[in-house]
């Protein structure tokens, strides 16, 4: 238990103030088990685009791409500019956007130019936080396009800037700050960008060939963590291995997951690595998907139930087992989004069918609350509804105020917004987990200081002060460091929650706290970028602060 040192001369509170302070405590510890259920709202009634990728750059915008080969989008590219493309399959010369930049703070969207279909590609954040976006469909299947965040920045491209097509690929940041690609459509390997010295080719993974499906491949978008010990874990269809990717050598295969129904695209679960807390142990959870043989189904117009299993996996155990879970009901296409405090909300997707044009059905608008360190029976919540279907290419990412912005659906081919089940949906909406519900303003933590941007180093130590303005704080404070991830077809790429080492909580005036904290040891347990910093108080995040740690 650490020890709070108060001034009492700046306390100075009457006794019925301290009773009101102490009920207001029992009422929010209490309130823990039975918290509340999250508010929607809308944000944008129409943004032009799918909102199919999606990223949180470190400037509080966010980017957001759609595939190219869809027609024309309804968001006009500015200054007369369109966009001429003669190997383009639908539409060569174009004078709409099919890529935005939306700004948080300000609700408003500026259209961007992108060269190439983005269609099914991949990406991560870089150390500076320059977007680099890798692959997609026809003339964008090995082009690397970077977007930097400044107010006038536009899309850069080079193409080819890839060494292999890279279709429903899936990217890393590594250590050293590059990212590594794996897999997609037919390619059974993986490369590294930026290319350096011998790094310009690809290198066999067989792993993606014995997971590949003779009709239904469910190895596509293949689930990648970067571990505690340096390799890589990766996910495809029903199983894993654990990567040396220096060596291009496997150097663990874990068991199949129970029960051996595929998870990854087209049956489309997804999957998490549960909030680092310490340097020796990192966890896996994969939710959802659907079950063998219900891509071929969908097919011929039979949908199959979504699973409503979640399995679990201590990764770095010397005999790692699968724990399986129950969720509240089915889910496939769902987005698995960590939030500051670690729990896990499971967002949008279907109870029925597959990824694909038209293979979904039952849309589930509830998310589910997964507490991962409450007992297991215990660690499910279902949250407030939303009343918008999102289905095939939706997504999901958490904003540095601790919503979790939403967008996109379209199930099917083109913009087609009558006369299909699911109409392409061009909202925007923003999901408010329980945290932020008025009632906890009186444990709400905010940030004094570092001011945002500022700049880290590896083992660090410094402190975070914050103010509580309305109940004593006690030992129930951590910090923790959210990576913004890569959002796309149910799975966030480079997503990462590390719980740093936060120690001797202090008040040092009226309300205003510091607690000493020692930024994460190596770039392995956080690889270098920027960081979303958060205080935890009782488990009521404050608004988050960028950090950048190098």
């Amino acid at each position: 238990m650490h020890c709070i040192a108060l001034h009492l001369d700046s306390v100075a509170m009457s006794l019925s103030r301290f009773l009101s302070l102490l009920l207001i405590i029992i009422d929010v510890v209490g309130a823990g088990a039975v918290a509340g259920k999250g508010e929607w709202r809308l944000l944008q009634k129409n943004i032009g685009i799918v909102g199919m990728h999606m990223q949180l750059l470190p400037n509080d915008r966010v980017v957001m791409l759609d595939r190219t080969d869809f027609g024309y989008s309804n968001l006009t590219l500015a200054n007369g500019r369109c966009r001429r493309n003669p190997r383009e399959m639908v539409v060569k010369t174009d004078c709409t956007a099919h890529s935005l930049e939306y700004d948080v703070a300000a609700n408003t969207i500026r259209p961007l130019f992108v060269q190439t279909n983005v269609w099914c590609s991949s990406g991560s954040l870089s150390p500076d936080g320059t977007l680099v976006q890798t692959g997609g469909f026809n003339d964008g299947d090995r082009a690397v396009r970077s977007f930097s965040p400044c107010a006038t920045c536009d899309w850069r491209e080079t193409n080819p800037g890839l060494a292999a097509r890279r279709w429903y690929a899936s990217n890393h940041i590594l250590p050293d700050g590059r990212q590594i690609v794996i897999g997609g459509r037919r390619q059974f390997n993986y490369e590294f960008y930026p290319k350096t010295g011998d790094a310009e080719n690809t290198y066999s993974l067989p792993f993606l060939v014995q997971t590949n499906d003779a009709n239904a491949e469910n190895n596509l978008y293949p689930f990648v963590f970067l571990n505690v010990d340096g390799h890589l874990f990766i996910f495809a269809n029903n199983r894993a291995i654990l990567l040396d990717y220096k060596k291009n050598r496997v150097v663990r295969s874990y068991p199949q997951i129970p029960g051996g129904d595929p998870r990854c695209y087209p049956s489309t679960g997804s999957a998490v690595l549960l909030p680092l807390k310490n340097t020796l142990e990192a966890e896996v959870l994969i939710c959802g998907g659907a079950p063998r043989g219900a891509y071929q189904q969908t097919l011929s117009g039979r949908f199959a139930a979504a699973l409503k299993t979640c399995a679990r996996i201590k990764i770095t155990d010397a005999n790692p087992k699968w724990v399986v879970e129950t969720m509240p009901g089915p889910r496939v296409m769902s987005d698995m989004v960590l939030l500051p405090n670690g729990n896990v909300l499971i967002i949008n997707g279907a109870a029925a069918g597959t990824a694909g044009w038209e293979l979904g059905r039952d849309p589930v608008f509830s998310p589910f609350l997964y507490r991962p360190d409450n007992r297991v029976g215990s660690r499910f919540e279902v949250h407030a509804a939303s009343n918008i279907p999102r289905m095939y290419h939706s997504s999901a990412v958490l904003l540095r105020d601790g919503r979790v912005l939403v967008a996109g659906s379209n199930p099917h081919i083109y913009y087609n917004f009558s006369n299909v089940l699911f109409p392409t949906e061009l909202r925007l909406e923003a999901f408010s987990p329980w945290y932020l519900e008025a009632r906890f303003s009186g444990v709400r933590p905010t940030i004094v200081s570092p001011a945002s941007q500022t700049k880290l180093k590896y083992g660090e130590r410094f402190k975070v002060r914050f103010e509580v303005r309305g109940t004593l704080v006690g030992e129930s404070v951590s910090v923790t460091m959210a990576a913004p991830p890569f959002a796309t077809h149910s799975f966030s790429m480079n997503q990462r929650v590390v719980v740093v080492e936060a120690q001797h909580v202090s008040g040092v005036a009226k309300w205003t706290y510091e607690v000493a904290v020692t930024a994460p040891g190596s770039s392995v347990v956080a690889p270098p970028g920027f960081y979303l910093l958060f205080v935890v108080h009782q488990e009521i995040p404050s608004h988050g602060i960028w950090v950048r740690i190098l």
